[in-house]
């Protein structure tokens, strides 16, 4: 049986679940408002780079389920590791990296489609997973069983090539990119500073 996830994780399993219910009622009037749109357009405002990260496709299940379904299962041990607070702080600025990343990326490549979902933060989750618990076994799908550090290595190895190569028209893959970049450099600071573990 699944335990009780800690309180920071369930709080943004409850947030991002609660925002996607609103969504369904409201329609595209919370996209409107709280999506990240690019920074050429008139629509963009700076609170954007947080609130994107609440807000899901409401067009399938697979987009909130997956992303949901990944936090729910890397982000408790993590939040034991650290503590809630520091888990909250790491994993907004994943929220702020994959946001700025994208908005570069719209602004280079001259998009006006908006961005959201909480997968550039749920890839920073999969990366400090894999940095402080290199050798857990994951299931892909349930049958193919590999290490942390090798899954998200070829995660992230798969999302650049995507990225770079510009397959599957309309995922945030430099998004998902940032995330990890701004959680690495995150955790590399903390070691620098000697403190990785539990603070507060």
């Amino acid at each position: 049986m699944f335990s009780r996830p800690p309180p920071a994780t369930l709080a943004l399993l409850a947030a991002n679940i609660g925002v996607f219910l609103l969504q369904m009622v409201t329609g595209d009037a919370v996209v409107e408002h709280f999506a990240l749109w690019p920074t050429g357009t008139p629509l963009f405002t700076p609170w954007q780079l947080v609130t994107y990260a609440f807000l899901h496709d409401t067009h399938t299940l697979a987009h909130i389920f997956f992303n949901m379904f990944a936090l729910f299962m890397f982000a408790p041990q993590l939040e034991l590791l650290w503590g809630s607070r520091r888990f909250m702080v790491y994993y907004f600025v994943c929220v702020l990296c994959a946001g700025l990343a994208q908005l570069a990326v719209t602004s280079l490549t001259g998009t006006l489609y908006p961005t959201l979902g909480a997968s550039g933060a749920v890839f920073g989750v999969l990366l400090a997973f894999a940095l402080f618990f290199p050798q857990q076994r994951i299931a892909i799908y349930g049958v193919i069983p590999m290490p942390a550090w090798l899954f998200v290595t070829l995660y992230g190895v798969l999302e650049l090539v995507l990225g770079v190569t510009n397959t599957q028209a309309g995922v945030a893959h430099f998004a998902h990119l940032g995330g990890m970049l701004g959680g690495a450099l995150l955790i590399f600071f903390w070691r620098a500073q000697g403190s990785t573990r539990r603070q507060f």
